[in-house]
């Protein structure tokens, strides 16, 4: 199982990775904003549907918080333009390929499912504040409560 790095206080773990937009997008360009970093499993499965699709139904007071949302999942930027399309979501996702970003973040893990044991992307969601710190940390998000988890940790 991968060590979680990522914790609250903590200085989050720079990044630059390719996004749906196929920019090239780093963590450090939005110091000074919150910023609200999910991970998300690769699959269009219903779960990480949930949680994609909680923050969009807040979208306008995130906006107004001044927060970032940035999704990060192993999906290629293809697909997350897909995704994104079918569901509406106006936010940037990034295409986590080589699952560095999870794994300095803890959230590449070893997971059982159906007596079988794989690594993959645990559902979890960051919330970092202006000065680049590890604001709250949720982990196997549960994706009915998420958004107002999300939104309770901004300033």
């Amino acid at each position: 199982m991968s060590a979680a790095v990522a914790e609250v206080g903590s200085a989050a773990p720079d990044f630059t990775l390719t996004s749906d937009a196929g920019e090239r997008v780093s963590l450090s360009q939005f110091r000074g904003s919150p910023v609200v970093l999910y991970f998300y499993p690769r699959d269009d499965t219903p779960g990480c549907t949930a949680q994609a699709c909680g923050i969009r139904d807040v979208w306008g007071e995130l906006q107004s918080k001044g927060a970032v949302v940035l999704g990060v999942s192993t999906d290629s930027p293809e697909r997350h333009v897909k995704f994104r399309e079918k569901y509406g979501l106006p936010f940037t996702l990034l295409s986590d390929e080589e699952h560095e970003v999870a794994e300095r973040y803890g959230t590449w893990i070893e997971k059982r499912n159906y007596g079988k044991t794989y690594m993959g992307m645990e559902r979890s969601t960051f919330v970092i504040d202006a000065d680049g710190n590890v604001a709250k940390v949720m982990r196997k998000v549960k994706p009915a409560e998420h958004a107002s988890d999300v939104l309770a940790a901004l300033p």
